[in-house]
């Protein structure tokens, strides 16, 4: 039995699942997901090491025979199924093995083989079937009644080529996901409308890359910590300097970071009670026929842990590592691992802080930060997550997006609505949209955000030379002001400020939201993808926590026609002060593409931070060591100083 409530499903659990839910499953059943069933934040917070540890399954089901959704939560120790309930009205997410399944199953389709012959595909072997979800706007009114796929169509010039290079213009071919019935052709107009593949050279493989020759010079570079390093991990509790928190994973949102806390002292200090990504949105912002659907949910509609890769040392991740793996069910409800999922490790962050003094000389300090990351492959592209945790209590998420951009073939002497990246071939303007779901307790559940804004004191006789600048607190009082937006003229931060306790100089202990990486919408307010995510339309959101209140674009947001919710949630304008909250940052990347980016995109970075703001009552780090400095090397001939 684990030794905490918030441990990730084992292995064995999940089989247990499916061992219990087999008399309640038909035939036609498959599972979209499985994850723990958390407790109630309550139920974790008022547990005690040796009280029972509860463990429920909680798994999303779907009837391939009638298209009905079904919630299921299993107790794994009595064995029992405590809940099978039918959700009307929703589609589940798409899976990893529908993804590869439709494609098998169109490639043997005698109509989809006629079509790929039309364009000059005989080797279906280098083709790539990329399946996408619908919003319920623009799907084929006849069919809004199915799970219904869309399909890219890639092209390989070679076996071990990038499909990518190679988009197949103007052809889509239209699914359902209970039967792979191919149920449309759809062609870009009536006589096809095809553009010949474009001659790009779209390869990043070093071999395949003609005339290239590798850069030489760059010596080793070896990250080394001879005593071994200075975390340890223990059934999903890390502990690393002060800090300690539980690593969790789910199929839906990859890493989860739990009850996060700060050893000051003998008092363990409580930060933030749940920290993850709820919803990625990408929205192509391109109308022309290959681009107007192509908006992905990543979470919601696919799921991020789903799409976790194996990492790697030495590439993936540098220096004194240490891995978890991840367990996760595939479509018939059966475990599998993907090992080496998640990736702890230290890195050096330079200088923290220094002085330099005439009498006393030089104090300086070096920074380090504790890394807990996972990558994802979402088709196309990748997403490079690090969550760091500083020797002074800050706490920074980043993500790093790269691999490769959509792009599109253009006719000889047509104009490119996006960026040409290659001979004839563009690639489109496009956003991502990465909602992260930030549960903070900052010293206790109790707290108030604050909106804080600097601003301009007005000339006069305090103020003679209009130097002076203040800053103003304002509250947030209730989810009718749940919105809130950057604003960089008034440098905006909010503050999360403890409802129970002080620091030494009187003020509420806090920690506040930097948002360098927020971006707009620049949606129209009627447009069918904004209507299904308003949350995209704000910066940051502040809404009552409620256990059951976790994904902002609705617990099911496939084929989705309106917000399932953000905009339900906050319709009952609940009180925000001296009460247990949750801050919701809306940030990411948008992604005017740039030549450069073409062939394999360089990581393009976004974050956020949360810094102690009165947390402490002076800099937590003046107790850190000197570093003796025992790895430095001089140069050759030199002298080490």
């Amino acid at each position: 039995m684990p030794a905490h409530p918030l441990v990730p499903l084992r292995e064995e659990e999940f089989r247990r699942n499916l061992d219990v839910l087999r008399d309640r499953m038909t035939a036609s059943m498959r599972v979209a997901g499985v994850r723990l069933d958390e407790p109630p934040k309550a139920f974790v917070l008022s547990w005690g090491d040796g009280d029972p540890v509860p463990r429920r399954a909680l798994s999303v089901l779907w009837d391939r025979a009638d298209n009905r959704t079904y919630e299921a939560v299993v107790d794994l120790e009595a064995g029992v199924v405590e809940r099978f309930e039918h959700v009307p009205g929703v589609t589940p997410n798409f899976t990893n093995d529908e993804f590869h399944e439709v494609a098998d199953a169109l490639l043997a389709e005698p109509r989809v083989v006629e079509a790929l012959k039309g364009r000059g595909i005989d080797d279906l072997d280098l083709v790539l079937l990329d399946t996408w979800t619908y919003g319920a706007a623009v799907m084929p009114p006849q069919w809004r009644d199915r799970r219904l796929g869309w399909v890219d169509v890639w092209k390989r010039d070679r076996p071990t080529g990038n499909p990518y290079a190679h988009p197949v213009r103007g052809l889509k071919f239209v699914v359902d996901m209970n039967t792979y019935e191919l149920l449309d052709v759809e062609t870009e107009t009536e006589d096809d409308g095809a553009v010949d593949d474009a001659p790009t050279m779209g390869e990043y493989v070093p071999s395949l890359v003609p005339g290239l020759s590798q850069r030489s010079g760059l010596k080793p570079l070896e990250i080394t910590q001879p005593d071994g390093p200075s975390f340890t991990i223990d059934d999903g509790l890390l502990r690393w300097q002060q800090w300690s928190v539980r690593i969790g994973f789910t199929y839906r949102e990859g890493l989860v970071l739990h009850q996060l806390a700060w050893d000051d002292g003998q008092e363990r200090r409580d930060i933030g009670y749940r920290l993850s990504f709820a919803e990625m949105i990408v929205p192509y912002r391109d109308a022309s026929f290959d681009h107007r659907r192509r908006t992905a949910y990543d979470i919601g509609e696919w799921g991020l842990g789903t799409m976790t890769t194996s990492l790697e040392l030495g590439c993936d991740c540098l220096g004194e590592i240490r891995y978890l793996d991840a367990v996760l069910a595939d479509s018939r409800g059966e475990p599998y691992v993907v090992p080496q999922a998640i990736c702890l490790h230290e890195e050096d962050d330079a200088v923290l802080w220094k002085h330099v003094d005439e009498r006393s000389g030089a104090q300086v300090r070096r920074s380090r930060r504790m890394v807990i990351s996972f990558h994802a492959t979402v088709a196309n592209y990748e997403y490079l997550v690090y969550w760091r945790l500083y020797l002074d209590g800050t706490i920074e998420c980043e993500v790093r997006a790269t691999g490769i951009m959509v792009t599109t073939p253009l006719a000889p002497g047509e104009t490119a609505p996006g960026t040409v990246v290659d001979d004839r071939t563009y690639a489109p303007i496009h956003q991502h949209f990465i909602v992260a779901r930030l549960d903070l307790d900052i010293d206790g559940p109790a707290g108030t955000v604050y909106e804080v804004d600097s601003h301009v004191v007005p000339t006069g006789p305090d103020n003679p030379h209009g130097l002076a600048l203040a800053t103003t607190s304002t509250p947030v009082v209730s989810e009718n002001e749940a919105a809130r937006d950057v604003d960089w003229q008034r440098q905006r931060t909010w503050k999360i400020a403890s409802s129970s306790r002080q620091n030494a100089w009187g003020a509420p202990t806090a920690y506040k939201l930097q948002t360098p990486d927020a971006i707009p919408h620049l949606f129209a307010p009627d447009a069918p993808q904004f209507l299904r995510a308003p949350v995209i339309g704000h910066d940051v959101w502040v809404t009552r926590q409620h256990d059951d209140e976790l994904w902002p674009a609705g617990d099911h947001p496939t084929q989705s026609a309106e917000d399932l919710g953000m905009r339900r949630w906050i319709a009952d304008d609940e009180p925000l002060q001296d009460t247990d909250v949750v801050l919701w940052h809306v940030f990411g990347i948008h992604h005017v593409p740039r030549v450069e980016d073409w062939p394999v995109m360089p990581v393009d970075t976004v974050c956020f931070r949360l810094k102690p703001s009165g947390f402490f009552d002076r800099n937590p780090t003046l107790d850190l060591p000197e570093n003796p400095g025992s790895h430095a090397h001089p140069p050759a001939g030199g002298k080490k100083n």
